[in-house]
């Protein structure tokens, strides 16, 4: 029997678009989306900020299981599976309606997190995380995506809470992730760009501000 087709990808009006920051835990991806946020919102358009995994409630209790260091180990397709079921709840509830009706959209994460962590560094199989991030975006790509480096050191120093269940592992995970990014964004730098997360947080914003103001 053939395979369902994935879900059409949502069409945006004219003026809806989609920005995405990614990055090791650690990066500054929460604090350059807010910054980002309120800058978009200077301008006057309706900006709706949300995360991955997470943004709905469905999306929400997902990513307490996903994250809850009580959980252990993970079989990797498992883990895959549960962030694109988030993140397809994310796309129908939240991120499709904003874009049909003009919005901008700046998410923390997307599907380049899932082929990083858990394909490049996780071991599960890159078609199998292609395959359900189209199935779970319906195609949806983001106008622009930067991603906000920064070395694993600087990274776990800014890091002054508790770890869950992803950020526990250890330095060879995250350098895989890394890797993992480093080659997903090299390979499509018109789209996707490599911005330095060094240096003060008004400094990046400005490189993440330079990285993207073009695809308005």
């Amino acid at each position: 029997m053939a395979s369902s087709p994935a879900a059409p990808a949502p069409r945006r009006a004219s003026a809806g678009r989609f920005f995405v920051l990614e990055g090791l835990d650690g990066c500054g991806k929460s604090t350059q989306a807010r910054r980002l946020v309120e800058r978009l919102r200077a301008l006057g358009r309706e900006v709706v900020h949300t995360r991955e995994p997470g943004g709905t409630p469905a999306g929400e209790r997902i990513r307490a299981v996903l994250l809850d260091p009580a959980l252990g180990e993970v079989d990797p397709l498992t883990e895959v599976l549960l962030y694109q079921a988030a993140r397809r709840q994310l796309v129908a509830q939240v991120i499709a309606p904003a874009l049909a009706r003009g919005a901008l959209v700046v998410c923390e994460r997307w599907h380049y997190a899932t082929q990083a962590y858990q394909g490049a560094a996780g071991g599960a199989a890159g078609e199998a995380v292609r395959a359900s991030s189209d199935l779970a975006t319906g195609g949806l790509e983001p106008d622009r995506a930067v991603l906000l480096d920064l070395p694993d050191a600087a990274a776990q120093a800014r890091m002054d809470r508790p770890r869950d269940r992803i950020e526990a592992r250890g330095a060879d995970y995250r350098a895989r992730v890394a890797a993992g990014f480093r080659a997903i964004f090299e390979a499509d730098p018109g789209r996707l760009r490599i911005v330095s997360a060094l240096g003060t947080p008004e400094a990046v914003e400005a490189r993440v501000w330079e990285a993207l103001r073009d695809a308005l």
